[in-house]
């Protein structure tokens, strides 16, 4: 089965952060263990389509006909043990397990909510009918599941088709890992990079910093915040993880191997510091060159 086309960036928790003592079923799930980077996807795309075949369709994945959260939402975790880790200096992770919720209902809710407010007014429509619910009875069911997330706060981002740029500053570019697997379908297949939350909260705020000094208010600065006030809801001994997700999917093993988009990035930092303007623009262009190349394959599904 192919895995969604999404990237992710992932925080995973010590189990104390949630609650003392933590949910049994939380425990017994981190114990466990049996979700993958690559069946999480799988599962998310399971819970979606349980929401729609169900009579009637669910306005939610993982969540019960009454509206209230399923017992899944506890149980939907990814575990990470603090020795794989990457930590610099005085860093602190753990202790563990380390434990990523999905939360699948949560992370549908908010796009749901950005849906409504960004969508053409006829595809709004369509699916509003679909739905037969209106706009505002959406909206409504949308915040209350918002409001369920213990610290206001969901522990995955994701984007569909590419990376986002600034969050290849949160990591080390030498930290990466790469498991090629048996070909571009191999739910092995992975390319990611961990790190501390000190020191990817360390690293955002010198880039933050360094790109509205050079480049004002731009769409990467505001990334950059935006990401910053994210990671600062955790715990902070918690660990990040920047996931290539199913994108690896698109990419053959030595383009993949060669991946160098986040010794690009901190090439530009670099850069930007020495004020090297031209090295800049060689090294944006080539990363958008690459970016924008599987980005345009969205238009071809």
């Amino acid at each position: 089965m192919l895995r969604p086309f999404v990237a992710y960036l992932r925080v995973y928790e010590p189990l104390s952060a949630f609650g003392e003592p933590p949910d049994d079923q939380l425990v017994r799930a981190a114990e466990a263990a049996k979700l993958t980077r690559a069946t999480a996807g799988e599962r998310e795309h399971l819970l979606w389509l349980k929401s729609q075949i169900s009579i009637p369709p669910r306005l939610l994945p993982a969540e019960l006909p009454g509206g209230a959260p399923a017992p899944s939402g506890k149980t939907d975790v990814l575990v990470l043990d603090p020795a794989d880790v990457p930590a610099a200096g005085s860093a602190v992770v753990g202790p563990g397990p380390l434990v990523c919720p999905l939360e699948v209902r949560v992370r549908s809710a908010a796009a749901l909510i950005g849906f409504l407010g960004e969508a053409h007014p006829a595809l709004r429509s369509t699916v509003l009918d679909a739905a037969g619910e209106s706009a505002e009875a959406v909206r409504s069911r949308a915040n209350a599941a918002l409001r369920d997330v213990r610290t206001g706060t969901m522990h995955v981002l994701s984007t569909t088709w590419t990376v986002p740029l600034p969050w290849f500053s949160l990591i080390e570019p030498d930290e990466r890992r790469l498991v090629l697997g048996d070909g571009q379908h191999d739910p092995r297949r992975e390319l990611s990079w961990r790190t501390a939350m000190t020191d990817a909260l360390r690293r955002v705020a010198e880039a933050e910093e360094l790109v509205q000094d050079t480049l004002g208010d731009s769409g990467p600065t505001r990334i950059l915040a935006e990401t910053g006030r994210w990671l600062s809801n955790f715990h902070p001994a918690s660990a990040v993880e920047l996931d290539y997700g199913g994108l690896v999917q698109l990419i053959e093993d030595p383009i993949l191997e060669s991946d160098t988009s986040a010794e690009e990035v901190h090439s530009i930092l670099e850069a930007l510091r020495g004020g090297a303007v031209e090295e800049i623009a060689e090294l944006f262009q080539t990363l958008r060159d690459y970016w924008g190349d599987l980005a345009a394959r969205e238009r071809f599904n």
